[in-house]
């Protein structure tokens, strides 16, 4: 058996442009982030890790912020179409593990529904057979500190791992 594991990040600044704030494939109240998609920190954070894993390259050459095929993009169906390519690569996605930072809004309620919208996203490459893709999301705050502490924006970091299909 052949594992990979792979890592992703992505950070965006909120802006003032009256978006909605979508992380997690979630819409939450508060001002959106800046991106040339939904700007959706979480899912581009797991589909870099997965592209990684894989050996599939990054989100930003699959996908350049300049093309207009992908303005205004849902990131969770980006990351749905990653998860097809690193199946096709022969690859099943085991989990994926996401940490998001943000001083705001409070996460908390969403978590369950984030969850399930990254498993959903990724199940083209769960294991056949297998028990389904584990997905875990966590919120840490920055305590002040930085871009992040000041509630700048919000960042996020993802680990996938892959099994040899």
């Amino acid at each position: 058996m052949t594992n990979r594991v792979g890592l992703g990040f992505d950070v965006h600044p909120f802006g003032d442009d009256g978006r909605d704030l979508v992380i997690g494939g979630v819409t939450i109240d508060g001002p959106g982030l800046v991106g040339h998609s939904d700007a959706d920190v979480v899912a581009h954070a797991a589909a870099d890790a997965l592209l990684g894993a894989a050996g599939l390259g990054d989100l930003g050459s699959l996908f350049p912020a300049g093309e207009e095929a992908t303005r205004g993009a849902s990131s969770i169906a980006l990351l749905g179409d990653v998860a097809r390519r690193v199946a096709t690569a022969g690859w099943w996605v085991v989990n994926i593990d996401v940490v998001v930072a943000a001083e705001r809004p409070h996460l908390a309620p969403h978590l369950a529904a984030m969850v399930e919208n990254l498993a959903r996203a990724v199940h083209p490459a769960a294991e056949p057979l297998g028990t389904g893709v584990h997905v875990s999301v966590k919120p840490k705050r920055a305590e002040g500190l930085g871009a992040i502490g000041r509630a700048e924006g919000i960042a996020a970091w993802a680990v996938a791992l892959l099994e040899a299909g």
